[in-house]
Parts: C-alpha cells; structure tokens; sequence
C-alpha cells in the first residue's frame, strides 16, 4: 500500500467547539473589525460579533434549540450570517446551511430531510423560504436585519457564558448539502472535531495573520466560504470584507478602499482578474495573496493573474466531506497546475479504479484519504455512506490524481458522474429526472462538457417521442424550472437513443467521446 503523508509532522488538533476556535482572539481584540459589510460598509468588531453570538446562544438555549435540534440558515455573506451561524452551534444545535438561490422545491427537499424546524433567512429570500416552509411544515421562520418576518434579533437573550456542553468528536454542528460520487443532495455530517481539526491542519500553509484583510464573496453556505474565510480568518483574527455578490467592479473598488490582502476565490474570477482590461484602473498593491479553490485552475490563468497583481497564487484540494482540505499549497513551496501537498495528520492513497491497487508512481489514480476531517457520512442515508466511505476509513472521493515524486498532486479527471459548474456541484440524475418528466422526451442522458469560464456546464442527450417536435430551447427552459441556475443545461442534442449497459446504466464515457 502506498501512502502519501505531510511532509509536515502531524499537529495537536484543538479540543473545542468550532465557536470556540473562531472566538478565541476576540476579547483580546475587541473594537477591531471582524467583518466590513461591503453593502453599507459598517464595521462588526470582534467584541460585538462575540457580545450577540453569546446573546443569540442564550435566546436560542431557552426556546429549545440545542443537542437534537436542527435549523436551517439561508441567507448571503453579511457579517449576520455569522451570528447566526455560531448562535446556533454555541447553542449546541445543528446549522443545515441553504443556497439561497434555490427555489423553492430545492429548499422543501433539504429542510425535510434535514429535519429542520426553522429557518433564518435574509428580507430578499424571505419569499421563497416562506413558500418552501409551508410546504413541509416548518413553522418558524427569521430574518438577518429588517422584513416582513420575526428578526434574528428578537431571539437575543441571557448572554450564555460558555458553549453549551456537547462531544466534539461526536456532534454534528454543520450539515451542508453536497452530492457526493453521485445522486442527489445529501446531508454531510461535520462534527465540531472535523471543522476545528481541518482548520489546524491548514493553519501552517495560509499563514493568516491579525493584520490580514480578506475578501469574502465565497457563499458561506458554501464548505470553502465557511471554513476559509468565515471561520479561519475569524480564528486568527483577521477582517472580513463580505460580499453578497460577485460584481468584478465592486470587487476591484472594495480591494482598493480596504487595503484587500488575501483574495480567496474561483476560477472564473481569477480569470477576470488575469484578462480583464478594467483591472489596471484600481490600485490593488496591497494584495498579497490569490487563493483558488472549488476547481481545478489553470496553470496559465494562474500565472496571468499572478504576474498582473505582482503576488503570490496557491491553491487546493478537498471535498465538503472533508471539511474541506486535503491537499494545499503554500507560498514557499508553489508548483504550477498542482493542487498542493497533503496536509498533516492526513493521509492519501492513489487506486487505480480498475484493479483496486495503489497505483504506480506518476500514474493516475482515484484520491482515496483518511484522516479528522473526514465526515462520518451522510445524515439518515446508510447506503450512500457506504458507497463512500469504505470499512476502513478511506473516503473514495471519484476524482482522479497523479503525484510527482515530491508528493505534489495534480487533479487530472473524474470518475463520478457529478458536473462541476464555478465549484457548485451538479448531479446529473437531478436534470435526468426532470427531463423524463417531459411528455415527449423518453430518454435522456447528462454530461459535462468543459466550459472555459465555469469549469464545466450541463449538456443534455435526449430521446424525443416518435413525432414529437421539440427545440432546444424548450428543452433548457422545461429543466430550468425551480432550479437554480448553475443547474441549468447549456447545450442540448436529440439522438436516437442513449448508450446504455448489460445492466441499464448510462455509458456517459462514450457520449463524452461524441463530445471531444
């Protein structure tokens, strides 16, 4: 068997709660800025931010909420998500966190199968989370600010003095949704112990320090946008300026106003600054840093927006199941096109999917690993557990790597089915169900096809009646419905039919060959 481990000796992983870790600095740091909200640029200080999660825990504590109860948090990046965040996990309950971009149906799905009784959301969402709500019977629904609804601010209470006593290792504080090797949305249980140790882990490679200024337009709904930024950079101290949309413009303003140090982001948006003609209009000096992850990013856009922005550029591996990372770079020890090293008390194996060896040095391989960031698995669905997780701790994640000889990783493929679009993940049984439910599509397939600025995009094959006339268009429109819109497919082709195994399975290797 061969493993891949840290070239960094293993760490002393925190025994605390992920409140608690982000929390640490903050009565010493006091009237200094955790987060800028970029809306109407006020200031949340580190003594505020801990003053009303400590409020926010208390109130909650006395409703119910805590150990066995589950909430659901769907709102943009405003320093409030925050609050609510780490009320309820001080609180002892779990966070189930929404895109608020879904529709309705998306969001019914996800609360019952969490089974959440209540929502936080913001006035702008308030709508949808209200229609989803009704639909399966959840009762309670907040907002972050002002609205038509109970605010987040009238569950305040007795401060709570110390989080509310809970196992770490064991207690799930964190469900987001992710899809997996395949299927449909699950629920991916993080206990306090997996969110705490994978930020250990990152600690000595993003060297985030107090006077660091980072930029938040990663969702924090989203596993990179909640560790990264949401709670590393609170863990260390660092200023968040949120965002609670990408706009390049506002971006680039934001940067040159708040002295902007570490840009954590996506492909496409380190393209924008790699390409775009506008960016030598603002003064961005005082970025130290581009981090990218969610996506594999190009060696060249990598190099591009180096060079313009005159700073060091890293990125990383990992999955929601991980907390997320399992492989990052660092600025000393930076390779073009990789992907990173392993992080300590971490380890990786390379399995060719065929024979289920380990894999020869420098052949590809599917990226199996171990280690205190690896979920449990998957909430109330056993099976899917199973598929993932094997009976000795390896996650199997379905992305295929190579090593170099100095233990740098280089994602190169997929075996899972999933379509990855600007880092979201997108099953394509989802758009296949929702195709078969046309009365004149009989059959359907879905891919990815690659996408020079989103990663990937959805194309659909579809089967169409005998005499029945459908366009493209109509087809993209019918699946759009009530899903958001990463989801939605980008190309479609009619065929004759969908190539399929002994046993029914869609061969998608031999339509992605048609694609090529």
């Amino acid at each position: 068997m061969r493993i891949f481990e840290s070239s960094q000796p293993d760490i002393v992983i925190e025994d605390c709660s992920i409140t608690e870790f982000a929390l640490q600095h903050a009565d010493r740091l006091g009237d200094k800025a955790a987060f800028i909200d970029s809306i109407d640029g006020q200031p949340m200080s580190y003594a505020a931010l801990a003053s009303r999660i400590r409020r926010l825990a208390g109130g909650l504590k006395a409703r119910g909420a805590g150990p066995g109860t589950t909430w659901a948090l769907m709102a943009p990046n405003v320093p409030e998500y925050a609050v609510a965040f780490h009320g309820l996990a001080y609180a002892g309950a779990t966070v189930t966190t929404l895109n608020p971009t879904y529709g309705a149906k998306e969001i019914s799905h996800q609360l019952r199968d969490s089974k959440a009784t209540a929502i936080i959301t913001s006035a702008l969402f308030l709508e949808t989370a209200r229609e989803a709500a009704q639909a399966c019977g959840v009762e309670h629904v907040f907002v972050l600010g002002g609205g038509d609804a109970p605010a987040l601010s009238s569950l305040e209470g007795e401060p709570l003095a110390e989080q509310v006593a809970v196992d770490n290792a064991a207690h799930v504080v964190a469900l987001p949704y992710s899809s997996g090797t395949t299927g449909f949305p699950k629920g991916v249980m993080l206990t306090h112990r997996n969110l705490v140790a994978n930020l250990c882990q990152a600690r000595p490679y993003f060297g985030l320090a107090e006077d660091d200024v980072c930029f938040a337009v990663l969702p924090f709904f989203h596993i990179y946008g909640m560790q990264v930024l949401m709670n590393m950079a609170l863990g260390h101290g660092a200023t968040v300026v949120t965002a609670p949309r990408f706009d390049l413009v506002k971006m680039l303003e934001l940067v040159q106003e708040h002295r902007i140090t570490r840009l954590f982001l996506v492909p496409p948006i380190v393209l924008a600054l790699a390409k775009h003609p506008i960016v030598d209009q603002y003064d961005l000096s005082s970025v130290r840093q581009i981090y990218s992850g969610a996506a594999p990013l190009p060696e060249d856009i990598a190099a591009a927006a180096a060079r313009r922005l005159d700073c060091s550029i890293g990125q990383g591996y990992g999955l929601t199941e991980t907390s997320p990372v399992l492989t990052t770079t660092d600025t000393e020890n930076y390779r073009p096109g990789s992907v990173g090293t392993v992080v300590p008390n971490t380890r990786i194996r390379l399995v060719d999917p065929d024979t289920g060896d380990d894999a020869e040095p420098g052949a590809r391989g599917e990226l199996w690993a171990q280690g205190p960031q690896v979920t449990g698995g998957y909430f109330g669905n056993s099976d899917a557990t199973a598929a993932t997780i094997d009976a000795d701790g390896w996650i199997h994640t379905g992305d295929v790597a190579v090593a170099d000889a100095d233990g740098h990783f280089y994602i190169v493929d997929r075996l899972k089915e999933l379509i990855k679009v600007n880092g979201f993940q997108v099953a394509p049984a989802e758009l296949e169900a929702r195709l078969l439910q046309h009365g004149s599509i009989v059959d359907a397939a879905v891919i990815g096809v690659p996408d020079y600025d989103a990663g990937e995009r959805p194309k659909a094959f579809v089967v169409l009646e005998p005499g029945a006339t459908l366009g493209a268009k109509a087809v993209i429109d019918f699946a759009a419905e009530d899903l958001v819109s990463y989801k939605h497919l980008a190309e479609v082709e009619f065929v004759e039919s969908i190539p399929k195994s002994a046993s029914g399975k869609i061969l998608r290797r031999e339509l992605r060959a048609t694609t090529a």
